[in-house]
């Protein structure tokens, strides 16, 4: 048949020449031809229907597919192309002549060009492989359309397959490129796009591929002719529906109203953007996209630039209005949309500068936007806007603020110089002397009147005529006609032919007089300017044009400067503004939005925006992260801050990158310090870091390079850091840090020694690799010089007054405990010089009693007076000591023991092994505890007693050297009268619950002081630090502290912010490690949330995001929270309440607790006592999205509720819960039921407000009274007083003792009193002692277990 076709094709030619061809003939011709087409093109819609249907076949095992299509489908694709070919060769013949000169059949054409739509039906005619086969398609249609008239068809069939085959989209829209471009069909263009045009929206909305189908093709279009889609725009605009925008009532369905108020109206909307997803805006949502990304592309790519007509430049500002208030559309999709092709015209800076200003702002809005997809892309924006941004390389607004006031001065004064000085018209000297010469010849005339006596003496003629023309002159302006005219006078006798006082005679004196004043005034004296040369009035006209020009143009370009200056500081003020948003989302749950959060400031960073480092800080803890994308986000983050400088030398780049992580250590906070310490270690572990930057911290460190102390200080500790990724670091060099850290100099700022200690502290955490699994642990002997010197600066610092010792000698007493053979030794040495030390100034202080008196800086009684600093070092160091020294024996001398033991079982079954068969039988026999797992877990319990018993019998016992500080410490804490510093007593609080720490017996007496002073003290300092020492105890032994646990809820309502924010952190430890029972006292922890401190809403807010990863534990917790917090007493106000449940309720996530939640809710009505618990509870049930089951349980519980419904907030917020479940999707089965309880509620509704009605007529039935509500003064609770009452503090009993008085019904003790010495007058020892009883002390309680204790350890 391809070559009959063929054939015939060749012929036709020659035949359609030949004039003489008769009618039969080409009657012949013509049928043949159509015959011939009718069974090729026939042929060919044939296979290519096999075709599709073979590849739309699925093989399921995947075998033989590719074998399969090879047979099947390649012989048909190889003849596929000349065909076509040959159908482009045949109509490109003028076969009009065929049918008598008329044009082609439209039949004939469809038939021709039917095949090319049926190949393009193919799905997989996209692919690359189909290239040529879309080419040759493209051909001969084009041909049709040209020859063929075909326009008109092809318009409908492009539309309806774009409408119904979503690949064909971007072959057509590369077709239809084709077409205009090379052939000229541009017509086409605007046929097709007027056709999409006048679709029905609401018809689209049925079709979401035709809707899909025509974006893209929109879109594709757009990029490949955006000149020609923008000829054709008008046609697209019905999609760009303005009611899918958030305007306010009066903007909807005004189509007319001016764009730039449409702009301004969606500006203010912003910040009530609410998502109004109907069915219309959810599908049409794709044609507002393309039609907003075609002109997007018509602005990157045609109305882009400077030399833009003034009706193009309207048509761009027309379109990034449009594009601006779309930023608001109610789809998020579109919005997110909107604001990727803004990003596209950034980066192709295509934005006019002046649009700059409002984009930026509606991007900083779009941070706020609830979808993460907007947000996302908003992020993006604004980094686009930075990169590209035209002001400044740096960004500062601090530094373009001082030029900006500059130059708006200079600018005020360019205008006041150039301003001129007569507002008023211009009026000419001849004009002024014709109006006010009648006033000068009035005045003239009196001077031929008698003259009054003495008037003559005032009016002196000056002594040359210069001086008298100016005095004449002055006279005039000043409108003293009188004056000048007897002035003139006389000046006319005394300077007589003289210029300009030269009259025509006696006789017509007046006219004279007249004269010479008129030539005075209007400057027209001829002798005045006899001697100048005459002048060019054109050439000073044209110097005052150019002098008057060059100060405008001047001008001008001030403006332009002031105008540049104040466009980059709004820039630089909005991107500040959008700093603080984006920091807020950095522990978002979108893990994009966090990794955008990250690439941004690294972005604002590189642009020198002060406020980049608080950014960068912040997304430093997230490197402990558990998604890996955030992880490695912030790894390279620090990599293209820190370790891709630009500095061309290996040592010009470690200085910049020293320089740059010493500025982030700064006041920076111990988690920040342990954040960069892991990025830091990453690093070195790769081999990223030079060792260039280890060198120059060596230099810096041992003063070979200068720097300040600070530096010096950063030096060291960097080198911590990259200790932890590689020890040997400080391994190989700790003879240095020793010598140079500890030396002589340590003594001027014990800072640098601090730092020393803690990277020396590294060998002990990061010990190099062991060669067998149970080697020794890395340690020094006892007689290294690092003990030596260690010893040494403790010692001498203990005697100055510094505030950086206390903390020195910490990480030196943790260093010798870390590292030292012998540790114990070596502290008491340290305890025993310092304690020496002590007494000799007690002793010269008994010598000088004179002076020992009154000095505010010494602590006094009896015995004699220490300075302050003396006993505050002297408690500490003691304190610390006793921690470490029970943290060595439970850690290094417990797995020391465990280690040895577990060597000594090696070497006794290694000698087993040798023996006789007989004795390794009976040795089975034997070992049968060992192999169940006893002898090491009795082992264990043995080792674990030992060092109990330790603790309990030897350390505090009169023979160690402990027991000698216990009365001095205690004396401490029982006397803040007597030792009222603030420094002492909070660190004799903390050594009092270090001392604990050691014993359970002494912990157990010393329990009721420990929690007296942490609820009874005014300091601060004190109650915080009593506050972790509990929270250390409650692990170490919890069955002592858990009748007390009370008081440590009760801190969280203390009336200092600090206070508070180490309770929530105290309680939050140990609720999260089960070793609090979480009772109904956890709602204290919820009224965090509405604290006014951020960092402490931060806290609670941390704690219920973890608690909530705990199961079902904040659903559990719920009821009693609300019970709680609704109650009047409990000092939260009603809005309080309801921004506490917001968040609570943010957890409750699965359906079960949803409904289980509901019911419980609906209960607790009948328990309810006050009008603001019905409220509260009806709020609570608004937040719950309520599934079909939790409606049914509505219906079921709504006795509990009816009789609520008269109270207007109580009716909204069911009516809320009603609407919520609606928007949800509501089911044909459940609409019945949701319309009864709807009716129902408004029964009782009305019905409450009917009686409500009668009672207030005089209806004798009573109203029911309102409860009354205790008066809340403010919305902040209530803070415990710290000066309560005696009677309040009473040993908390245990349960046990509880219920052995509910059984034998014993009475109640008498509550025991403490009385402070602060609160008395007398200072006698036995008044200022708080000894306990033994009745007050708390007895034993039901035992915790510790086998969570022992597992977080």
């Amino acid at each position: 048949m391809v070559r009959v076709v063929s054939h015939h094709s060749n012929e036709l030619p020659a035949i359609l020449s030949d004039s003489g061809l008769s009618r039969a003939d080409r009657a012949a011709h013509l049928n043949a031809l159509k015959m011939n087409c009718y069974l090729l093109t026939g042929l060919m819609d044939a296979f290519e229907m096999e075709t599709c249907k073979n590849s739309l076949e699925v093989d399921p095992g995947r075998k033989n597919r590719k074998n399969h299509a090879k047979t099947s489908g390649s012989l048909w694709e190889e003849e596929r192309e000349p065909l076509l070919r040959l159908l482009t060769q045949l109509l490109q013949l003028d076969l009009c002549q065929l049918w008598g000169g008329l044009k082609v059949e439209e039949e004939f054409v469809s038939l021709m060009t039917g095949s090319c739509y049926r190949i393009l039906e193919n799905p997989s005619i996209g692919l690359q492989r189909y290239r040529v086969t879309r080419e040759a398609v493209t051909h001969l249609l084009a041909v049709a359309l040209v020859h063929c008239d075909h326009m008109f068809s092809a318009t409908l069939k492009i539309t309806q397959m774009l409408q119904h085959f979503e690949h064909v989209a971007p072959v057509f829209a590369q077709a239809v490129s084709l077409w205009a471009k090379e052939y000229g069909l541009k017509s086409l263009v605007g046929e097709l796009l007027r056709e999409i045009g006048q679709k029905c929206l609401q018809d689209l909305t049925r079709e979401a591929s035709g809707v899909k189908g025509y974006a893209t093709f929109i879109s594709e279009l757009a990029e490949q002719i955006p000149a020609l889609v923008l000829s054709n725009m008008s046609v697209l605009l019905p999609h760009l529906d303005e009611e899918v925008l958030l305007l306010p009532k009066g903007c909807k369905g005004n189509r007319n109203h001016d764009i730039s108020c449409l702009v301004v109206t969606v500006w203010l909307s912003l910040s009530d953007v609410r998502e109004q997803d109907t069915a219309y805006s959810c599908e049409n949502y794709m044609m507002r996209n393309a039609v907003l990304a075609a002109m997007a592309e018509v602005l990157v790519q045609v109305l882009n630039g400077d030399q833009l007509e003034e009706a193009a430049r309207g048509t761009r500002d027309k379109f990034l209005d449009i594009l601006q208030a779309h930023v608001c559309d109610v789809h998020s999709f579109v919005r997110s949309r909107v604001l990727q092709l803004f990003t596209r015209i950034v980066q192709r800076k295509a934005l006019p500068l002046t649009q700059f200003q409002s984009v930026v702002s509606l991007a900083v809005g779009r941070l706020k936007d609830k979808s993460v997809i907007v947000v996302k892309n908003a992020i993006q924006l604004l980094a686009a806007f930075l990169s590209n941004n035209p002001f400044s390389s740096k960004l500062s607004f601090a530094d373009l603020d001082e030029p900006l006031k500059k130059e708006v001065q200079k600018l005020k004064e360019m205008r006041d110089r150039s301003r001129p000085i007569a507002v008023a018209p211009v009026v000419a000297p001849e004009e002024e002397w014709e109006a006010m010469l009648p006033e000068v010849r009035a005045a003239t005339q009196q001077l031929f009147q008698p003259l009054e006596e003495g008037e003559e003496e005032v009016l002196e003629i000056e002594e040359t005529v210069e001086r008298t023309v100016e005095r004449i002159t002055e006279l005039l302006k000043k409108l003293n006609y009188k004056s000048a005219a007897r002035l003139t006078q006389k000046a006319l006798c005394q300077f007589q032919g003289k210029e300009p006082f030269i009259g025509p005679g006696e006789e017509n004196e007046e006219a004279a007089i007249l004269g010479v004043l008129k030539r005075l005034y209007t400057g027209s004296c001829p002798g005045e300017n006899s001697e100048d040369p005459p002048h060019d009035n054109s050439s000073d006209e044209v110097e005052e044009v150019v002098q008057e020009e060059r100060p405008q143009t001047e001008l001008v370009k001030q403006e332009m400067l002031v105008q540049y200056l104040q466009d980059a500081y709004n820039f630089s003020v909005k991107i500040t503004e959008a700093m603080n948003l984006i920091s807020k989302m950095m522990y978002e749950n979108s893990v994009s939005v966090v990794q955008e959060a990250i690439e941004f400031f690294v972005t604002v960073s590189q642009f020198g925006v002060p406020q980049a480092l608080l950014g960068v800080r912040r997304m430093l803890p997230l490197i402990w992260s558990k998604e890996p994308g955030i992880k490695e986000a912030v790894l390279n983050a620090y990599r293209q801050l820190y370790l891709s400088p630009s500095e061309d030398s290996e040592r010009a780049k470690a200085q910049a990158l020293v320089h740059s992580l010493s500025l982030i250590m700064v006041d920076a906070s111990l988690g920040t310090i342990q954040c960069l310490e892991e990025i830091i270690s990453e690093f070195v572990q790769k081999d990223e870091i030079k060792p260039a930057v280890t060198q120059l911290l060596w230099e810096q460190f041992t003063e070979k390079s200068p720097c300040s102390s600070l530096e010096r200080r950063a030096a060291v500790m960097l080198l911590g850091m990259m200790a932890r990724g590689k020890p040997e670091i400080i391994g190989s060099n700790l003879d240095i840090l020793v010598t140079t850290g500890l030396s002589e100099k340590a003594c001027e700022d014990y800072r640098l020694p601090q730092e020393v200690c803690n990277v020396i502290s590294k060998l002990a955490s990061n010990p190099k690799p062991a060669l067998e699994k149970n080697s020794a642990p890395f340690r020094l002997l006892q007689n290294h010089m690092l003990f030596g010197c260690l010893s040494e600066t403790v010692s001498k610092g203990f005697a100055q007054p510094s505030s950086h010792w206390i903390p020195f000698m910490e990480a030196a007493v943790t260093l010798i405990y870390q590292l030292a053979e012998g540790a114990e030794e070596i502290c008491a040495d340290i305890l025993h010089v310092c304690s020496q030390q002590a007494l000799e100034k007690l002793q010269e202080a008994d010598e000088q009693k004179a002076d020992a008196g009154d000095s505010p800086h010494r602590v006094s009684d009896s015995a004699g007076s220490l300075p302050t600093f003396l006993l505050l070092h002297l408690v500490s160091l003691v304190g610390q000591v006793a921690l470490q020294q029970v943290a060595y024996l439970e850690v290094s001398v417990s797995a020391e023991l465990r280690r040895r033991r577990i060597l000594k079982e090696e070497k006794t079954k290694k000698q087993s092994d040798t023996s006789t068969k007989k004795q390794r039988v009976q040795s089975t026999e034997t070992t049968m505890e060992e192999e169940l797992g006893l002898v090491g877990a009795t082992a264990d319990d043995t080792e674990a007693e030992l060092i109990r018993s330790i603790c309990e019998t030897e350390l505090l016992d009169g023979k160690h050297l402990f027991s000698a500080f216990v009365p001095l410490v205690l004396k401490i804490c029982n006397n803040p009268g007597l030792y009222s510093d603030s420094a002492l007593s909070a660190a004799a609080a903390l050594t009092l619950g270090k001392l604990c720490m050691i014993s359970s017996e002494f912990c157990d007496s010393h329990l009721r002081l420990l929690f007296t002073m942490m609820e009874k003290s005014t300091l601060p300092g004190v109650r915080s630090n009593l506050i972790i020492a509990a929270g250390d105890l409650a692990i170490r032994f919890p069955n002592l502290v858990e009748p007390w646990t009370s008081h440590l809820y009760a801190r969280l309502r203390d009336p200092c912010p600090s206070v508070r924010q180490t309770a929530g952190l105290v309680m939050t430890h140990l609720i999260l490690k089960d070793m609090v029972k979480v009772k109904g006292q956890v709602s204290e922890m919820a009224a965090l949330l509405i604290d006014p401190e951020e960092a402490i809403v931060g806290v609670a807010q941390n704690f219920f995001g973890e608690l909530a990863n705990k199961g079902n534990a904040v659903y559990n917790l719920l009821p009693d929270i609300i019970s709680h917090l609704s109650d009047p007493n409990s000092g939260i106000e009603e809005e309080s309440f309801h921004t506490i449940m917001r968040h609570l309720f943010s957890y409750i996530t699965k359906d079960k607790q949803t409904e289980s939640l509901v019911e419980k809710l609906c209960q607790r009505f009948r328990t309810a006592s006050t009008e603001r618990q019905y409220r509260d509870l009806s709020h609570c049930l608004a937040l719950l999205p309520v599934s079909d089951r939790g409606l049914h349980k509505l219906q079921d519980n709504y006795d509990c509720f009816a009789d609520k419904l008269q109270d207007p907030a109580v009716y909204n917020c069911f009516q809320t819960v009603l609407a919520r479940f609606r928007r949800a999707g509501i089911k044909p089965e459940t609409k019945a039921l949701a319309e009864e309880l709807e009716q129902k509620l408004s029964a009782s509704h009305n019905r409450g407000l009917d009686s409500t009605e009668t009672c207030q007529d005089g209806s004798q039935t009573p109203m029911p009274r309102p409860a009354k509500q205790k008066p809340i003064r403010s919305s902040r609770r209530q803070p415990l007083s710290p000066a309560n009452t005696d009677d309040d503090f009473i040993t908390p009993p245990s349960r046990t003792l509880r219920n052995q008085k509910r059984a034998q019904k014993r009475p109640a003790r008498k509550k025991a009193t403490i009385t402070f010495s602060s609160d008395e007058e007398n200072d006698s020892e036995d008044e200022l002692s708080a000894e306990l009883r033994e009745e007050e002390t708390p007895t034993k309680t039901t035992p915790i277990t510790r086998s969570s204790a022992r597992r977080l350890r």
